[in-house]
């Protein structure tokens, strides 16, 4: 049997659609330098040695947007949407809608109002709307694992090259455009993403294929690489928005020399201090120095410390030669060293639900050191019918050292637990409402069903049985205010995150064990 021409393809049809390819030719496009023998491959950092071509081809719309696993994010579907959110940006349906409408009618009648486009005066403005910019995608391999996964045996969508001219070969299984992946989709966009989702509900007729570039078992590393080449190098995106679209490239070692990774931390450390600042839901709601003014010196945190603080724990991409603790939104994490897909709106459910499990076990410890603190009276309207063990003046919980010992101890254990927790299985976008807070609200709903809810409640209590009094409170005897002038100035913030360290070692239960792990990984006794 004669191979196809390039650009033929043999299909496969059944009563329920519309035919589908079975095999497409592609072809081969070789891009290959001998300087780059050189580069020195990782496979270990997800960075093994790239092939030296890739394919060209053409692909039915709705047949490439199946085998990408590009479907609506709903309720039914939101467990498997969760399956493809480190490998492609976060999905924005009115620039799907957009661009629906563009393929229907093109430009300029696609920006029409729709009294404009029902009044019939405008039918001359309808054009061809053409997509001819390639969708760029990796076909994944038989070993390539993504969160733990990789594609199902009869669903991998294999190359051969019989007679040397490339054949790009359908799942077995794959006889309809509503055909799914039993795990994960056999093919991951890089870019395109919006202009396949565009084509989920258009309901177009006729012939509509797209031009694919396709890489083929590009590690998960490359992937990164190519998606920033592609999207934010030449395009400039918004700097947090790009922490949001790719989490690897938070833990990209060739990105961490340039000015990109700081600006991506910093900018997400102050979105998260806002949330913090500005949702209802959090026990920090208006109680953060937004403008660092002095008359609040003392009685809340400043923004700038916040943002400081964040970067040095759960934002913090690195660890040390010492430590290896990175910060939970930033690092590798857990034993398939990946970053954590969480969008902005789940990270702050994190730091929002650990600080009210927090805020409500000081509430309810009867300890001498909070017993003692909820003696005194409020200095400011602001503290006002508020448990002064959390926000008073003389609590070290409501000052610079102790939210760093507090963010410390929390990204820590966590950290040490991410495997134990499954916290790259959690994280469920509401991509329904364009409302952060609603989105937070959200979060922290699914997030209080978790182990990771379970395991900051118990640390939280814990905590709570911790001497928070700084070296100003009353009633300390000299030894403890000595002990607590220890905490001030910036070596104070390694000592008190220290003892909190020291006294959850000393409790019983899994917290402890974490503790002590903990512990002995920053090399303290």
């Amino acid at each position: 049997m004669n191979s196809p021409e390039r650009g033929a393809v043999t299909m496969a049809t059944t009563k329920e659609s519309k035919a589908v390819p079975t095999e497409i030719s592609a072809l081969e496009v070789p891009q290959w330098l001998a300087k780059w023998d050189d580069i020195k491959w990782n496979p270990g950092a997800h960075r093994r040695k790239p092939p030296a071509s890739f394919y060209v081809f053409s692909m039915s719309a709705a047949a490439l947007r199946s085998l990408c696993g590009v479907y609506p994010r709903t309720t039914a579907e939101r467990s498997r949407g969760t399956q493809d959110l480190g490998t492609q940006r976060r999905h924005d349906p009115e620039r799907s809608k957009e661009i629906a409408a563009f393929i229907k009618f093109g430009y300029p009648w696609s920006d029409l109002s729709e009294a404009k486009r029902k009044s019939g005066e405008y039918q001359d403005l309808r054009m061809p709307g053409w997509l001819p910019t390639a969708i760029v995608v990796n076909i994944l391999g038989p070993k390539d694992e993504r969160r733990g996964q990789t594609v199902a045996t009869s669903d991998l969508v294999k190359v051969s090259k019989p007679g040397g001219r490339p054949l790009i070969h359908m799942p077995a299984s794959f006889q309809s455009v509503s055909w799914r992946s039993q795990t994960i989709p056999p093919i991951e966009v890089i870019d395109g993403q919006h202009r396949l989702w565009a084509f989920e509900e258009a309901n177009l007729d006729g012939e509509f294929q797209l031009p694919v570039v396709a890489f083929h078992e590009l590690d998960i590393s490359w992937v990164a690489y190519l998606f920033y080449t592609i999207n934010i190098k030449p395009k400039r995106i918004n700097a947090s928005l790009a922490f949001d679209l790719y989490p690897l490239l938070r833990t990209e070692d060739w990105l961490q020399k340039f000015e990109g990774p700081v600006i991506y931390r910093e900018a997400r450390a102050q979105e998260l201090v806002d949330l913090l600042w500005s949702c209802p839901q959090s026990p920090w709601h208006k109680r953060i120095n937004m403008l660092g003014e002095p008359g609040a010196k003392g009685l809340m945190v400043s923004q700038a410390a916040w943002i400081r603080s964040l970067l040095a724990t759960f934002i913090k991409s690195w660890e040390s030669p010492r430590s290896r603790i990175g910060g939970l939104f930033g690092a590798p994490v857990g034993s398939d060293e990946q970053a954590l897909p969480w969008s902005r709106a789940e990270q702050a459910a994190v730091l929002i639900a650990a600080g009210t499990q927090f805020r409500e076990a000081v509430a309810q410890s009867k300890a001498n050191w909070a017993t003692v603190l909820r003696k005194q009276k409020p200095l400011l309207p602001i503290n006002d019918a508020k448990d002064m063990a959390f926000f008073g003046p003389n609590t070290l919980i409501n000052q610079d050292q102790g939210i760093r010992a507090f963010l410390y101890v929390v990204n820590d254990l966590c950290y040490m637990r991410a495997d134990k927790l499954a916290l790259s299985k959690w994280g469920q976008p509401d991509t329904a409402s364009t409302d952060i807070e609603v989105q937070v609200s959200k979060a922290m709903a699914s997030l209080k069903k978790t182990g990771l809810g379970e395991f900051l409640e118990t640390l939280s209590q814990d905590m709570a049985s911790f001497d928070w009094r700084a070296s100003d409170a009353p009633e300390l005897s000299q030894d403890q205010r000595l002990l607590k002038a220890a905490y001030r100035g910036s070596g104070g913030y390694k000592e008190l995150r220290q003892q909190l360290l020291n006294h959850l070692a000393s409790g019983k239960g899994d917290i402890a064990k974490a503790a002590a792990e903990v512990k002995l990984s920053l090399g303290y006794k």
